[in-house]
């Protein structure tokens, strides 16, 4: 069996620019080990998926920072 590269799309940082957080309106922290964008002020951590940011707060995780 050989392996294949990793095909999952990469985020693009740029969207940073324009992306806020849904809830308090403030800037975002992306965290490329866990492909979250995090909103301290709102205590949440929206996923990443397949290289585009799910911006639903139904979708986001608390966090406790």
């Amino acid at each position: 069996m050989t392996d294949t590269p990793d095909t999952t799309p990469a985020f693009d940082r740029r969207m940073l620019e324009a992306l806020i957080c849904p809830q308090t309106h403030q800037t975002l922290r992306y965290d490329a080990e866990r492909q979250e964008l995090i909103s301290k002020s709102a205590g949440l951590a929206f996923p990443i998926r397949n290289g585009i940011p799910v911006m639903l707060l139904d979708e986001a995780r608390k966090i406790d920072d």
